[in-house]
């Protein structure tokens, strides 16, 4: 429970009403129970869509639910996403990326980058069958959150520093295996053989970023981990969205 609450500190910024012992291993080993609070911020979405749609047409209530999200994990992987995409825009090698991703200031592909997540991540959710959206809603946080531990366990830090060291440092194989165990059987719960199909995606894509990336910066930081998280969301939504016209493919 321990290690839960801290990657629901860590990944969030909803206020607990007591304070939670955290050594500097146990953020890596945090990474076991990523995926569970993802299904915790799922939960969250769920209950909010149950709420505004209520009062709301879904057009307004899927905005809302983007809109919520970013709020409640305090945009930490958005800002990840931005700082990557100014990277990408630098010209240079490998410094001059590392160097780009730490300004703190954002540049225009980094506005751009976050405009387009955000309008994309709306219209797949609002495509997103109506039978099938309360599963989708409690599945796609997960999945990212799972990106992130796929990303974090065996990577090498391009920086040696920062945050992100620190939960390489702390995170193996057996976080790996409880994340996974945990993943994959929620996904197919609540979304049957459609959620295997977006567990393979997902994996596929993070190790095509985290290979990618240790090739070009000679491994990953705080920031990729952000951005892979982001991009895995709107993989999730945008196969989800897929479903409106190809049901057979994933049926």
């Amino acid at each position: 429970m321990r290690l839960y609450l801290i990657a629901m500190q860590f990944l969030t910024i909803i206020p607990l009403p007591f304070s939670v012992r955290c050594e500097k291993r146990d953020l890596g080993r945090s990474l076991s129970f990523f995926p569970l609070a993802g299904l915790t911020l799922g939960a969250m979405l769920v209950g909010a869509d149950f709420l505004l749609s209520r009062a709301f047409p879904r057009g307004v209530t899927d905005l809302l639910l983007v809109a919520l999200l970013a709020v409640v994990t305090g945009v930490l992987h958005l800002d990840g996403l931005a700082d990557v995409c100014d990277g990408f825009a630098a010209r240079g090698g490998r410094e001059r990326f590392l160097a780009v991703m730490k300004d703190s200031r954002t540049g225009a592909a980094g506005a751009v980058g976050l405009i387009l997540a955000l309008l994309l991540k709306y219209q797949a959710l609002l495509h997103v069958p109506a039978d099938l959206k309360r599963a989708a809603l409690f599945c796609f946080p997960m999945l990212a959150r799972f990106a992130l531990v796929q990303m974090t366990v065996g990577s090498r830090s391009a920086r040696g520093e920062g945050l992100g060291s620190t939960f390489m440092a702390g995170a193996g194989w057996l976080q790996m295996l409880i994340a996974t165990l945990m993943t994959l059987p929620f996904s197919l719960l609540f979304l049957g053989i459609t959620g295997l199909w977006l567990f393979v995606a997902c994996y596929l894509l993070t190790w095509l970023l985290k290979t990618w990336f240790h090739r070009k910066l000679g491994g990953v930081t705080g920031d990729i981990m952000g951005f892979c998280g982001e991009l895995t969301e709107i993989l999730c939504l945008l196969m989800l969205a897929a479903l409106a016209g190809k049901r057979m493919f994933f049926a």
